[in-house]
C-alpha cells in the first residue's frame, strides 16, 4: 500500500480539530481580566498600595495612626503631578475609598483631627458632582466650611480653588433662595480672591466676588499691577451684565482708577455713568493745571457741560480751541480750498438717459445743493456756493430757510466767523431768510460756548420780539438754541424754553420744537422740572392735538431727558398711563429705549421685537373694507392713465396709500410709480383744476391714513430702539442687521421705514458692506419711502468716510430717481453726508475706544432718524431745516497731539486696527497692521493710535481727540 501523505493544518484548524469539546468548556470557565481595568506601572502600582495601606490604618482602630496617616495623604495629594487631560493620580486612586472616608467623621471625636480630615474631603470631592447621587453635590465646600477656613487652604493650588469657587457661587444662589446665611461664603470669597489676583487670575476673582454680590471689595485687593487688568476686565463685562451690576462694576472700576491715580479712565467712567459728582471728584484729585486740561479736552468732545474755576481749563471743556485744532488738521492734510457740490455729483459719470433733464434747475434740487455745500464744507469757514453764486435766490419758501442756515455749518465751531456770515440776513425783510440766519447762529456755535454767552442773547431776542407772521422765526431760534447748546445743561435755555412749552397760547409746532430744545439741552439728565413741564403740557392736550405730526417730538424731548438712565424711569413710566390716548404708548417706548440705550439688554430685544409682531387694533377692522379701497384705487389710476388729469392730486395720493397699506404687493405698481413721477415733477406748480369734492376726499384719506399711522408710531419707534440698544456691544450689533431683515420681510410698512433708518443707525459711518449692499437692495423698494429711507441710511453709514463703493452707489441712485424730486433730493444729501468735512468727520457716537457712547451724539442722529419715519410730513415737505439736527452728533474724527503749553506738536504715532486685549496674558500687542504717520492724522472706524516712541509721554490713556504730551525725562535716543 501507498504511504498515507501528512498534511500540516494551519494553526487555527489544528486547535479546532484536536481540542476535545470538554476541554473548551474549562476553557470558558478561567476567570478573564476586566477589559476597562488599565495595567499600571510599578511606580503607579507601589503608590497606589501605599495609598491603600494609608486609608486602612485610617479605618482601623488604632487611633495613634490617624495623624501620621492624614498628613502623608497630604503630602502625597500635594506631592503630585497632573496634566490638562489627566487628574492627579492621588485623587484617583482615592476615589473608590471616598464613601468610607466620609463615615469616618461619625466615629471620630477629636476635633483637630477631624478638621484635618475634612480637609482631606474637601480635596476628595473634586472628584465626585452632582452626577454621582444627590449626596454629593457641593461636597468640597461643604467639607472646607467644616475645616479650615484660613490661607493654609491656598496650598491646594489654583485648580482647587477655581472648583471651590464654583461651588460657592451655586451655593450663594441655593442660599438666596433658601434665605439662609452667607457669611461662611463671603469669608471664605474673602481669602480666595486675593489669591487669585496674585497668581494672575484677575478674571476668575472679579467673577468670585460677582457671584456672591461683594463686587465693591475688589479695591481693597488690587495693587499698582493688577489693577489695570481687572478694570479692563470689568469694563468689557459690562455690556454682558443685567442690572444693577452693571452700574456696580463701573462705579469700582472708577474707584480702582481713582486710587490709582489714572484720572483720564476714571473720568471715561465717570461720563459713562453721568454722574457729576464723580467727574467733579476726578478734578478734584489732581492740582495740575495739565492734567486738569486733558480732562477739560476729553469733557469738550462729550460735549459735556461743567464748569470750573480755572479759566484756561475752562476754555478747553467749551471747546473754544476745537477750531483752531481743526483748521490746523485740514491745512497740513492740504484741504483747505472750498469744494462745491458738482465735485461729488460727478454729473459727468452719471449715464442716465433722462440725464440731459438734470441740468434743469428746480428750486427743491437747489436747497439739496446748498445741504451738500454745507456738509461737504463743513468747519472749513469757506465755501463758493451761498455767497458767491447767491445762491439763496435759486430756492424757494422754506428751502431760502435752510440754504441761509448751511452757511452755519459752513462755520461751525467758528462763532465769529458764523456770527458775521449771517450778519447780512438777519436783517432782511424776508422772513425765511432772516429765520435761516437766526438758525445759522445757532448751529455755527454748536458746542462752543463762552462767559458771554452771545448766541443764547441773540436768539432769545427773536423769540421774546415775536409778531404774529413770525412764527417760522420763533421755530428757527428755537432749534438754533437746541443745536448750540446740545448737552450743555444751560439753566438759561431752560428758563426761556420752559413756560413756551407749558403755554398754550403757542402753536403745538413751537411746543413740541422747545420741548425738543430741552431734551437736547439736559440730554441724560432726568431734569425734574422739564419732565414736569412735558408730562402736564400731553395731559392738557386734547384727543384731536395728540394726533398731531408735531407731538412727536413732544414726547422725544421726555424720551432724551433719561437718556442712559434706565434705573431712574419707573415713575414717569407710571405717570404716562394717566394719558388716555395711543400716544402714551409710544412715548412709553420712546422713554424706555432712550434709557437702555448702548446697554445691549436682551430682555428690552426681545420686548421690542415682540411690540414689531403685533399687529394694530383696528387692522382687523380694516381688513373687510379692503379689497373696496383697493378696487377704487385702481379705477382712479386706470381713469389718471386714460386722461383724467382733473384728479391728478387726488390719484397721487391715493396710489401712495394703496403702495403703503397693501400687505401684498399689488399689480399696478408701475402704474402707480408713473402717476406719482407725474405728480412730483411738477411739485413747483400747484395744481389749478382740482374739483372741491376730491381735495375733501384726498384730505380725509390722509387724515385717516395719520391716524393709522399714530397708533402704530410705537412699532417705529421700537425698531430704532433695537438699533440703540444693540449699538453698545459689538455681537448684539451682528444680530440686529438680520433681525431688521426679518422685519422688512414681515413688518407693516412703518415698520418697513423704519428698518433702513435703524440699519445706518446701528453702523453710523461704518461702512460694512453687508449693510450698504442690503440698503442699496431697499433703495429700489416699490414703496418710495421705505427707498427714500434706505438711501439716507446709506449716507449714515458712510458718513464722513469718502467710501468710494457708496460713493458710486448713489451716484447710480442719483440717475435712477432723476425724475423723482424727492428720490434725487435725498440721494443728493446722502451724498454730502459720504463727504462729510472732505472726509474728515464722522457721525459715530462712540469715542475712547469704543468705551464712551456720546448722548449727544445719540440724541441727534435719533432725531433726525424720528422725523424721517414719515419722510414727506418733514424732511420732504417745509421742515427740510430739521436735518440740522445732526450737527451736535458731527466730530472731527482727528488726533491732534500738542504740547503743555496747547501748541500743536508734531511726533511720530502708529496707526492700525484696534485688537482686544481683555483677558489676555502677558503685554500682548494692541494694535494690528499698523502704519507710521506723523500727527496731526485722521482715525478710522475702529482704529487705534499708539507713540512710537519714549521720547514723549501722553496725559490721555487713548490717543485721539486732543491730546497733550510732555517729554519723558528718562528718555535715552538710540542712535
Amino acid at each position: 500500500m501507498a504511504p498515507v501523505e501528512k498534511k500540516e493544518l494551519p494553526a487555527e484548524t489544528t486547535e479546532s480539530v484536536i481540542t476535545d469539546p470538554a476541554d473548551n468548556d474549562l476553557k470558558n470557565k478561567k476567570p478573564q481580566t476586566p477589559k476597562h481595568e488599565e495595567e499600571l506601572s510599578e511606580e503607579d502600582q507601589h503608590l497606589k498600595e501605599q495609598l491603600e495601606m494609608l486609608v486602612e490604618r485610617l479605618l482601623s482602630s488604632q487611633s495613634e495612626l490617624y495623624k501620621p496617616s492624614l498628613d502623608s495623604l497630604k503630602t502625597f495629594i500635594r506631592e503630585s503631578t497632573s496634566s490638562m487631560t489627566a487628574v492627579p493620580k492621588p485623587l484617583k486612586f482615592l476615589r473608590p475609598f471616598y464613601p468610607q472616608l466620609t463615615q469616618l467623621g461619625q466615629s471620630w471625636s477629636d476635633e483637630e483631627l477631624l478638621k484635618q480630615l475634612y480637609d482631606v474631603l474637601s480635596i476628595l470631592g473634586m472628584t465626585y458632582s452632582e452626577e454621582d447621587g444627590e449626596q454629593y453635590v457641593r461636597e468640597s465646600l461643604k467639607y472646607r466650611l467644616k475645616s479650615y477656613v484660613d490661607e493654609s487652604m491656598t496650598e491646594w493650588g489654583h485648580e482647587y480653588l477655581r472648583h471651590l469657587s464654583l461651588e460657592i457661587g451655586e451655593q450663594y444662589e441655593a442660599n438666596l433662595d433658601s434665605g439662609e446665611p452667607k457669611d461662611d461664603l463671603v469669608r471664605l470669597s474673602d481669602i480666595i480672591a486675593p489669591y487669585f489676583l496674585k497668581h494672575n487670575a484677575e478674571a476668575e476673582a472679579v467673577d468670585l466676588l460677582l457671584e456672591i454680590e461683594e463686587i465693591e471689595k475688589l479695591s481693597k485687593y488690587v495693587d499698582k499691577d493688577t489693577y489695570k487688568r481687572v478694570c479692563t476686565y470689568m469694563v468689557a463685562c459690562v455690556p454682558l451684565l443685567a442690572p444693577p451690576d452693571d452700574l456696580a462694576f463701573l462705579n469700582t472700576a472708577f474707584a480702582i482708577y481713582l486710587e490709582n491715580n489714572r484720572l483720564t479712565e476714571a473720568l471715561t467712567l465717570a461720563i459713562r455713568l453721568g454722574d457729576e459728582s464723580l467727574v467733579k471728584s476726578v478734578f478734584d484729585s489732581t492740582d495740575d493745571i495739565v492734567v486738569q486740561k486733558q480732562l477739560g479736552f476729553i469733557l469738550g468732545k462729550q460735549n459735556y457741560g461743567f464748569t470750573v474755576e480755572n479759566e484756561e481749563i475752562q476754555q478747553c471743556i467749551n471747546n473754544n480751541h476745537i477750531h483752531k485744532y481743526f483748521q490746523y488738521l485740514v491745512s497740513e492734510l492740504n484741504l483747505l480750498a472750498p469744494k462745491v457740490p458738482e465735485d461729488i455729483y460727478k454729473s459727468h459719470l452719471e449715464t442716465s438717459f433722462y440725464a440731459s433733464s438734470s441740468k434743469l434747475e428746480s428750486a427743491k434740487q437747489n436747497l439739496a445743493a446748498a445741504f451738500v455745500n454745507g456738509f461737504l464744507n463743513a468747519g472749513y469757514s469757506d465755501e463758493k456756493l451761498i455767497t458767491k453764486e447767491k445762491w439763496v435766490y435759486k430756492t424757494k419758501d422754506e428751502g431760502m430757510l435752510s440754504t441761509v442756515a448751511s452757511l452755519g455749518l459752513v462755520n461751525l465751531w467758528n462763532v465769529e466767523n458764523g456770527l458775521q456770515a449771517l450778519d447780512q440776513f438777519q436783517y432782511s425783510e424776508n422772513t425765511k431768510l432772516k429765520a435761516g440766519a437766526v438758525l445759522g447762529m445757532g448751529i455755527s456755535t454748536n458746542g462752543v460756548h463762552d462767559d458771554v454767552e452771545s448766541t443764547y442773547y441773540l436768539l432769545e431776542e427773536f423769540i421774546h420780539n415775536r409778531e404774529k407772521d413770525d412764527a417760522l422765526i420763533v421755530t428757527s431760534a428755537i432749534t438754533g438754541l437746541g443745536i448750540a447748546y446740545a448737552g450743555s445743561e444751560n439753566e438759561n435755555v431752560l428758563n426761556l424754553l420752559s413756560p413756551i412749552v407749558s403755554d398754550s397760547a403757542y402753536t403745538l409746532e413751537i411746543q413740541a420744537l422747545s420741548a425738543l430744545a430741552l431734551g437736547h439741552t439736559f440730554v441724560g439728565t432726568c431734569n425734574g422740572e422739564i419732565t414736569d413741564t412735558i408730562l402736564q403740557s400731553l395731559l392738557d392736550k386734547d384727543v384731536t392735538q395728540l394726533t398731531s405730526k408735531w407731538i412727536r417730538f413732544m414726547c422725544l424731548g421726555l424720551g432724551l431727558l433719561y437718556m442712559g438712565k434706565y434705573d431712574q424711569v419707573d415713575d414717569v413710566l407710571d405717570t404716562i398711563d394717566a394719558i388716555e390716548h395711543p400716544i402714551s404708548k409710544s412715548l412709553k417706548v420712546l422713554i424706555k429705549i432712550c434709557s437702555y440705550v448702548g446697554t445691549g439688554n436682551v430682555l428690552q430685544v426681545q420686548e421690542l421685537l415682540q411690540m414689531c409682531t403685533t399687529k394694530s387694533e383696528n387692522a382687523d377692522d380694516n381688513d373687510e373694507d379692503e379689497d373696496e379701497e383697493e378696487g377704487r384705487e385702481l379705477n382712479d389710476i386706470a381713469s389718471a392713465l386714460n386722461g383724467g388729469s382733473s384728479n391728478l392730486d387726488t390719484m397721487a395720493i391715493d396710489t401712495e396709500d394703496a403702495v403703503e397699506t397693501a400687505e401684498v404687493p399689488i399689480d399696478v405698481s408701475s402704474s402707480a410709480t408713473i402717476v406719482k413721477e407725474e405728480k412730483e415733477t411738477e411739485t413747483d406748480i400747484e395744481p389749478k383744476n382740482v374739483s372741491p369734492e376730491n381735495k375733501d376726499r384726498a384730505q380725509e384719506e390722509n387724515k385717516e391714513e395719520d391716524d393709522d399711522d399714530d397708533d402704530e408710531l410705537f412699532q417705529g419707534f421700537a425698531v430704532l430702539g433695537l438699533a440703540l440698544i444693540c449699538m453698545g456691544e459689538e455681537i448684539g450689533q451682528e444680530m440686529s442687521i438680520r433681525h431688521f431683515e426679518h422685519l422688512m420681510h414681515y413688518g407693516n410698512s412703518l415698520i418697513k421705514r423704519a428698518v433702513p433708518l435703524s440699519m445706518g443707525l446701528v453702523s453710523a459711518s461704518n461702512p460694512q458692506i453687508n449693510v450698504f449692499e442690503t440698503l442699496s437692495r431697499y433703495s429700489h423698494d416699490q414703496d418710495l419711502e421705505v427707498a427714500y429711507n434706505a438711501i439716507f441710511g446709506m449716507g449714515l453709514v458712510g458718513a464722513g468716510t469718502n467710501n468710494a463703493r457708496l460713493a458710486q452707489l448713489l451716484r447710480q441712485l442719483a440717475s435712477y430717481y432723476i425724475n423723482d424730486q424727492n428720490g434725487l433730493f435725498i440721494s443728493r444729501i446722502s451724498q454730502g453726508l459720504i463727504h462729510l468735512g472732505k472726509g474728515t468727520m464722522t457721525l459715530s457716537p462712540f469715542s475712547i475706544d469704543r468705551q464712551n457712547l456720546s448722548k449727544v451724539s445719540i440724541a441727534s442722529l435719533l432725531t433726525v432718524c424720528i422725523a424721517l419715519l414719515d419722510p414727506k410730513l418733514f424732511i420732504m415737505d417745509q421742515n427740510s431745516s430739521l436735518l440740522y439736527y445732526l450737527t451736535p452728533a458731527i466730530k472731527p474724527r482727528m488726533l491732534v497731539t500738542v504740547g503743555e503749553d496747547l501748541e500743536p506738536l508734531k511726533v511720530n504715532v502708529r496707526v492700525g486696527q484696534a485688537v482686544d486685549t481683555v483677558g489676555v496674558a502677558g503685554k500682548p500687542k494692541t494694535i494690528t497692521g499698523w502704519v507710521t504717520h506723523s500727527t496731526p492724522v485722521l482715525l478710522g472706524h475702529g482704529e487705534r493710535a499708539e507713540l512710537e516712541t519714549d521720547e514723549y509721554i501722553a496725559y490721555s490713556s487713548s490717543l485721539e481727540g486732543v491730546v497733550i504730551l510732555r517729554k519723558n525725562p528718562d528718555y535715552v535716543k538710540y542712535e
